[in-house]
This record gives structure tokens, C-alpha cells and sequence, in this order.
């Protein structure tokens, strides 16, 4: 049944909220935090999204589509590492602008995003591969190696955004200058697991799960 149009425009002045709020703030915003901004009462965003994890996905699932979409144009792009490098240019640029879609993007293997993920995964795996083959890439990096080098550089981007905007993108480069296939590369050591990276990924991401005000 369709929303009457009260309760509509209020649905999408909340999720319009929430964009503002996560994007400052990350999923350590609250529901309380986008309700207030929204200048409706709780219950109004409850009635509306009873979990945060409904909210998020509400607000994250069409960006994160835009990430999947600049993922198949890196694919596309001759030399794959021009289309690797570009990714990962263009990704961080917007991490940094919205902690909400880094957030988002970091937790693409929980069940909210899973698929987007889906689709993310094989994609940047064929990229990598490409890379590899035609030299560009050093050989002893994976794909696991990109989330945990996405989590480190966004996470440069949202300490030094007040104090220093676009520092990171020097750790970024410096990053780039490192993946690249060189004769005289150093050895990285063992690679992360699966395991590795979720684990990773959990201490990163704040938990998207709200605690429920007291109505007392």
C-alpha cells in the first residue's frame, strides 16, 4: 500500500537527513542524530525504518551501485593499470567526502550489502588479474590486499579532513608508487586471509546497530 503523503515526505526528508548525518559522521551516527536533524521525533524514524541497518541500507544501497558501475569502467580501461589506479583515485576521493559510503563500502561482505558485493568482487578480481598479466601490478598482491589498503587510506582521509583537507592523497600515491611491479620490489610477507580482512573490516566500520532511547 502507498504511503499517504504526509508519511511519505517525511520518509524522504529522514533519508535525506541521514545522507547529511552518515556522511559527517559515519555509522556512529544514531537514529537520535537523524531525527534531530530531520526535525522529526524518534518515533517518527522508527515508524518509518525500525533498525538502523533498514536506514543505512535505504540511504547506501544506490551509492553503492555507483561504486560497482566506476568498478565496470575501470574493467573497461586500457592500460588495466590506468583503470586500477583510477579506481582507487576516484573510490578514496569519495570515501573521503562521505563517511557513510566508506562505512558502507568497508562492509560490503555483511548481509546489507551483499549484493553489491556480488557484483564488486569479481569485477576488481578481473582487474587485478589484468594488471598482473600485463606486467603492472607486482605479482605478490591480491585482492584481499584492497580492502585493507581502502581502510587505511580513508581512515588517513577522516583524521586529517579538518586540519590538513587532501592529505591524504599524498599516503594514497604513495600507496599507488608501492603497487607497482618493479624489479626491485621488497617482500610483503604473508598475505591476509578472508578471515584477516573481516576482521579487519569489523574494527573499522562502527556497528550499525542502534541501542533503543529509553521512553521513560
Amino acid at each position: 500500500m502507498p504511503l499517504r503523503r504526509d508519511a511519505q515526505r517525511n520518509r524522504e526528508r529522514i533519508i535525506e537527513a541521514a545522507r547529511e548525518v552518515f556522511a559527517a559522521r559515519g555509522f556512529a551516527a544514531t537514529l537520535d542524530d537523524v531525527a534531530h536533524h530531520a526535525g522529526v521525533g524518534i518515533g517518527t524514524v522508527y515508524r518509518r525504518f525500525p533498525t538502523k541497518e533498514e536506514l543505512i541500507e535505504a540511504v547506501f544501497s544506490d551509492r553503492l551501485e555507483d561504486l560497482v558501475t566506476l568498478a565496470e569502467q575501470a574493467l573497461a580501461t586500457e592500460p588495466a593499470w590506468d583503470g586500477l589506479t583510477g579506481f582507487l583515485r576516484t573510490s578514496a576521493r569519495w570515501h573521503a567526502a562521505d563517511r557513510g559510503l566508506r562505512d558502507a563500502a568497508l562492509s560490503m561482505d555483511e548481509q546489507h550489502f551483499k549484493t553489491a558485493g556480488e557484483q564488486m568482487v569479481p569485477l576488481l578480481e578481473q582487474l587485478m588479474e589484468r594488471a598482473h598479466a600485463e606486467g603492472s601490478l607486482r605479482p605478490d598482491t591480491g585482492f584481499r590486499d584492497f580492502p585493507i589498503i581502502m581502510a587505511m587510506v580513508t581512515e588517513m582521509a577522516q583524521h586529517s579532513e579538518e586540519c590538513r583537507p587532501g592529505l591524504y592523497e599524498r599516503y594514497l600515491e604513495l600507496v599507488i608508487d608501492g603497487l607497482r611491479a618493479r624489479p626491485d620490489n621488497g617482500t610483503l610477507g604473508t598475505a591476509p586471509t578472508e578471515t584477516d580482512v573481516r576482521a579487519v573490516m569489523r574494527e573499522c566500520v562502527p556497528g550499525m546497530k542502534p541501542v533503543r532511547p529509553s521512553r521513560s
